[in-house]
């Protein structure tokens, strides 16, 4: 990416905005439900403002559920998150993340891309090549997907953290390569079956809390999409299923 590219746009803001966006959702798509987190998530009013990606309707669609959720907590006993509520939000990332049976809405992209609906597969190990070629591995490499959705926003947000370190040292050759970087993961992974994993968490969830955190998720990567010329996740999502229903046509046949 050219000096003039770079200077076409606010990408200090830009990437600090992303960065904070994308760390936020990734953890609340990966870690088990935190009280004293999500209490202090009510307590900073954290839903208030959009810090990346406020004109998009799915984040203003995502923030006004997680705006109501928290003005319920507020309601209660001296706007502390009850015993009840914060069972509730477990019990929902249970069935939709986790599960004691069928997981609900898969976070973890193979799930997406394989007939029999398996993790650690091809895609796995792609999205681990991404991350070590930045140093980076899941928590728990070979026991738990690399390619849980969580841990790919996470990535996004190093990348665009790294990139804004890159722009206040002026070296404009590594943010080049940061924002490619960031370009080629959005198109080869969460942009390609993001889309189907938010169909499912709107229709299974229970909570307005993981509703507005997904639809949260999709205004990140609609106005990550927009920001570098990419086709949105709804329209890579609608290409791939064609050729995932051939792929399971052809293994019905006898």
């Amino acid at each position: 990416m050219t000096e003039t590219a770079l200077t076409a746009v606010d990408w200090p803001n830009v990437l600090m905005g992303e960065a904070a966006a994308c760390g936020l959702l990734g953890k609340a798509l990966y870690v088990y439900p935190e009280r004293a987190w999500l209490q202090s998530l009510i307590d900073e009013e954290v839903f208030a403002l959009a810090p990346f990606a406020e004109t998009q309707p799915e984040t203003n669609a995502g923030l006004a559920l997680l705006q109501g959720w928290a003005a319920a907590q507020l309601a209660g006993k001296e706007g502390v998150l009850t015993q009840a509520a914060f069972d509730e939000l477990r019990a929902d990332y249970m069935h939709l993340y986790i599960g004691a049976g069928v997981v609900k809405a898969p976070p973890w992209e193979s799930v997406y891309f394989s007939e029999d609906r398996l993790i650690f597969q091809e895609e796995t190990l792609q999205v681990r090549r991404w991350y070590q070629r930045y140093g980076l591995q899941a928590p728990r490499p070979n026991r738990e997907p690399d390619d849980h959705l969580g841990l790919e926003l996470a990535f996004l947000a190093h990348l665009a953290q790294a990139g804004v370190a890159a722009l206040e040292r002026g070296d404009a050759a590594a943010a080049g390569d940061l924002l490619a970087a960031q370009t080629g993961f959005l198109a080869e992974h969460p942009l390609r079956w993001a889309a189907r994993w938010n169909e499912l968490v709107q229709r299974h969830a229970v909570t307005d809390f993981y509703r507005g955190i997904a639809r949260l998720t999709m205004g990140v990567l609609a106005e990550l999409a927009a920001l570098f010329d990419l086709k949105p996740a709804e329209s890579a999502l609608e290409e791939a299923e064609p050729q995932r229903a051939q792929r399971a046509q052809r293994r019905e046949r006898p």
